[in-house]
């Protein structure tokens, strides 16, 4: 049970992947008690109806190079908010400290003594490729993971990334990697992965219009220009991605990707 509080707070909490059923139950929790939801892009929508009828909502979503409010303007916001002495829903995408900011926007919450509480969420990283039928880890195949950001050129000087390291974990999860692609996959190949690795590019996942292309660490790239397919997508490159033929669940069923309207009599409507 969340605790309610007279004085203002702000809850970090991660929205999940896309899929509005996989909010966790706290996070409801929190943005029942908001007087505030302030959300990013990734954030589906339907999620906002958990907001009482008095709550205030401001988007604060960034896309590509287009940013509706720089991250230090949602920081002075976040402050404000809960100086102010408002209940603050900070809705963010996935998991809020995984490539999410979270830990920038808390350190400020913290510095300004702005009360705050980590509402985790279900991480697009692991949440995507399932939803692809592709497990992370599986016995016999890999027993390593890494999730990497897919925002960072391979090619820049200094690098924060290991590239020859990751050469030697088993499965790969490269979060928006779209416009970096040929550079990630030319980054391996070139430090030792093999051409062949198995690899899957996954768009828009866990929602209905998810879309899925499967190929190999040298093939993928040009499978992507030839279906001209678009942020935001996660790679996954490794083993695992060839258990896809199997495990396939979710774009399989008979109804995905396809609306479904039920009619009544007026009087039931």
């Amino acid at each position: 049970m969340i605790e309610k509080t007279k004085s203002g707070k702000v809850y970090i909490i991660g929205a999940g992947p896309g899929d509005p059923g996989l909010i966790t139950l706290k996070a409801v929790e929190c943005l029942r008690l908001a007087d505030v939801v302030i959300y990013d892009n990734l954030v589906n929508e339907e999620l906002l109806k958990y907001a009482p009828a008095h709550a205030r909502f401001i988007y604060a979503g960034k896309k590509g190079g287009d940013h509706t409010l720089s991250q230090d303007k949602i920081n002075e916001l976040l402050v404000k908010e809960g100086l102010d002495g408002n209940i603050v829903a900070r809705l963010k995408g996935g998991d809020p400290f995984i490539f999410g900011r979270g830990g920038e926007e808390a350190e400020v919450l913290a510095a300004e003594g702005v009360p705050f509480e980590v509402i985790p969420g279900v991480t697009s990283a692991i949440a995507v490729p399932a939803y692809a039928g592709i497990p992370l880890t599986h016995r016999g195949l890999t027993s390593t993971v890494a999730f990497i950001t897919g925002h960072e050129d391979p090619t820049k000087d200094k690098s924060d990334i290991d590239w020859q390291a990751l050469v030697g974990i088993g499965t790969l999860v490269f979060l928006m990697g779209v416009k970096n692609l040929g550079q990630i996959t030319e980054a391996l190949m070139s430090r030792g992965k093999l051409p062949d690795t198995p690899a899957a590019l996954i768009r828009r996942g866990t929602t209905p219009r998810q879309q899925v292309l499967f190929g190999t660490l040298s093939t993928i790239v040009g499978l992507a220009q030839t279906e001209h397919f678009k942020p935001p997508a996660i790679l996954v490159v490794g083993q695992v991605v060839d258990l896809k033929d199997t495990l396939r669940w979710f774009d399989t069923k008979p109804l995905f990707g396809k609306g479904v309207v039920i009619t009544r009599p007026e009087r039931q409507a």
